[in-house]
């Protein structure tokens, strides 16, 4: 899978402003208002606005005590462009600093079992460090004590666990970034009617936060805005296009989507493609890849949250690092995040942070 920077490596470390938001479960239902064309509705919302901002948190310099060791690195998958940058921001800072880093993670963010087998493998190999992003958030305790009781310091990544061991998880302020996406999605929509999520999974930490995000800020902000559904489609852009088509065919007042991974929103990209209703019925997304930056820049999709994963995949090798010199770390990295439309797409602080 081959994996390409829209912009300069060197602009990644650019800090990030911040937004703040909210958190926990469903919407309550409010009547819908008459259905406006999406199109007509774009220009009423803000565009450009809005971004999270990361942690002032300073990275080593040198290795220091973890020169020549390995950290070993278990992402949640590496089958979207999004791992494939994680994984290039890991390696490089690792190359750079002078420590050995593996990479691993199972083909789909579906398969947990396979996930913990890999961790578990990992452990086997007694790294210096190990860096985990979890598909499920509370399956790995064992291992993690594990870890804890070899030594082995333990760094989250992107999605954290419901455990005290780690020594620090970097990661977006996804309640943020998904509360933002919900003020901007009932922006676009004229702040009344009925829109739906699709969501990677409820069984992670950033599964959860984005959904808990979104829908408690539209809750709070957009008692007119109704959520019709929230769906689960293991981040996989067939799964997601079939669900999205099946909201659709039941609520054919829908007036907009959020979707809440790269391959969540690209399934709705699809969808809104085959049914017709692009231009109709307003998308917001999550992250970026080629086909999510073509729907932004012709305006098929609204805009998006991206993240810092080349940062994300950077910061966790050094939090690692810094762990096995025994330095005290921030219980969280925030990497920060902006909100991207076609308005500030070139930008360059957002152009550092995309990927195709």
């Amino acid at each position: 899978m081959k994996f390409t920077r829209v912009g300069s490596l060197a602009a990644v470390s650019m800090s990030l402003m911040l937004v703040a938001s909210a958190c926990s479960s469903a919407a309550t239902p409010a009547p819908a208002a008459s259905q406006a064309p999406a199109a007509s509705q774009a220009a009423a919302a803000s565009s450009g606005a809005g971004a999270g901002a990361a942690s002032a948190y300073t990275p080593p310099t040198d290795a220091g005590a973890a020169k020549g060791k390995t950290i070993a690195i278990v992402s949640k998958g590496e089958q979207h462009q999004f791992w494939q940058a994680v994984k290039k921001g890991a390696l490089d800072e690792a190359a750079k600093l002078g420590v050995t880093a593996t990479y691993t993670g199972p083909a789909t963010e579906s398969e947990v079992d396979k996930q913990l087998t890999m961790l578990q493998t990992a452990l086997s190999s007694n790294p210096a460090a190990i860096c985990f992003a979890a598909l499920d958030s509370k399956a790995a305790g064992a291992l993690l004590q594990q870890a804890k009781d070899a030594n082995i310091p333990v760094i989250g990544f992107d999605s954290g666990v419901d455990s005290t061991i780690p020594v620090t998880t970097v990661a977006t302020d996804n309640i943020a970034a998904a509360g933002l996406e919900a003020d901007k999605l009932a922006a676009l929509i004229g702040d009344s009617g009925k829109v739906a999520v699709i969501v990677h999974d409820q069984t992670s930490q950033t599964g959860q936060t984005r959904r808990d995000g979104f829908v408690n800020e539209m809750k709070a902000k957009h008692p007119n805005v109704q959520i019709v559904d929230i769906q689960y489609g293991a981040g996989d852009p067939v799964k997601s296009a079939d669900i999205a088509k099946a909201i659709m065919t039941a609520n054919p007042d829908l007036k907009g989507f959020f979707g809440a991974n790269e391959g969540s929103i690209k399934g709705i990209l699809n969808a809104l493609k085959e049914t017709g209703n692009e231009g109709k019925i307003m998308a917001v997304g999550y992250d970026s890849g080629q086909q999510q930056i073509d729907a932004i820049t012709s305006g098929v999709e609204a805009g998006a949250i991206t993240q810092n994963p080349v940062g994300i995949g950077a910061k966790c090798v050094d939090a690692a690092i810094d762990a096995v010199n025994a330095k005290t770390l921030p219980k969280t990295i925030d990497t920060g995040f902006y909100w991207y439309d076609k308005t500030n797409i070139n930008d360059p602080q957002v152009q550092a942070v995309l990927y195709k």
